[in-house]
């Protein structure tokens, strides 16, 4: 599935940077990021020290003024969608932002109206502010134009790919091929950061950040359904075998044949993204 946070950035996905700011006991958590919230104001509220992993100590950007703290939130909120721990339809409570983190409402709404800009958020009658959940038709528009892309970005790695990208390449595609080895349909959400490595080192390798910056924009609308399609059956080997298909055609040069394969890699039957829609719901 295809996300990665910035190309300048290592090969690594940005919810897994955002994972190794918690504690390692946070990090590990299951559960949904409105919980995460709720859990860690609770232990504020309390006087617990240790009651929430988003601390002023451990951000310092809330003493560097407005701007730097709609910063810290909108990485906040984008770290718990990458994770799970905001899901589709999970409401965004304003009230919890404001007392978990010790900053007015100001920059709490300016981070909500900025992921509502980009279509990452979504306003709703009698609930406020959620995390955008598409309607099958949504879903479907937004998955044919982020195959376009993804496509290209293949197809200018081909083009462009050098002896480093070829390297980092291989090293994405050995990993989820190792993984689909040893485990099968075991640990989904493991090979899903394997995942996001190979479909950035294709980004890093095209060398367009403003192609990566739509990329990522329409892949967090999708992230939750992605993600869930690695515990089909099956899912997770053909995944592995398509990524090593991708890196061939990549590597040979053959910039329509990348184009073509990852297009194809990325796409959902109407039949599967209304199953993912639905156990999303």
């Amino acid at each position: 599935m295809p996300y990665f946070p910035r190309v300048s950035a290592p090969i690594e996905s940005f919810a897994l940077q955002v994972a190794r700011g918690f504690p390692p006991s946070v990090a590990a958590r299951g559960g949904g990021g409105s919980a995460l919230v709720a859990g860690a104001l609770h232990g504020a509220r309390r006087g617990k020290s240790g009651g929430s992993p988003f601390t002023r100590a451990r951000f310092p950007a809330f003493h560097q003024g407005m701007a730097g703290q709609t910063d810290t939130l909108l990485s906040t909120i984008l770290g718990w969608i990458d994770l799970g721990r905001l899901n589709p339809g999970d409401v965004i409570d304003e009230g919890a932002l404001v007392a978990e983190f010790g900053v007015s409402r100001t920059p709490v709404r300016e981070a909500i109206l900025q992921l509502e800009a980009v279509g990452l958020i979504r306003r709703l009658p009698r609930k406020g502010a959620t995390v955008f959940r598409p309607t099958l038709e949504e879903f479907l528009a937004i998955l044919e134009v982020h195959a376009r892309l993804e496509g290209q970005a293949a197809g200018l790695a081909a083009r462009r790919l050098s002896r480093a990208g070829a390297t980092a390449l291989e090293a994405a595609v050995s990993a989820c091929e190792a993984h689909a080895a040893r485990h099968g349909d075991a640990e989904p959400d493991a090979y899903y950061q394997l995942n996001l490595r190979f479909h950035e080192s294709v980004a890093i390798a095209a060398g367009n950040p403003f192609l990566t910056e739509m990329i990522k924009t329409n892949a967090r609308k999708l992230l939750a359904y992605y993600r869930a399609r690695y515990r089909y059956a099956g899912a997770i080997a053909a995944s592995a075998r398509e990524h090593r298909e991708i890196a061939r055609l990549i590597v040979a040069r053959d910039s329509a044949g990348a184009d073509a394969a990852m297009q194809r890699h990325v796409q959902f039957d109407q039949v599967t993204a209304m199953d993912l829609l639905a156990v999303l719901a």
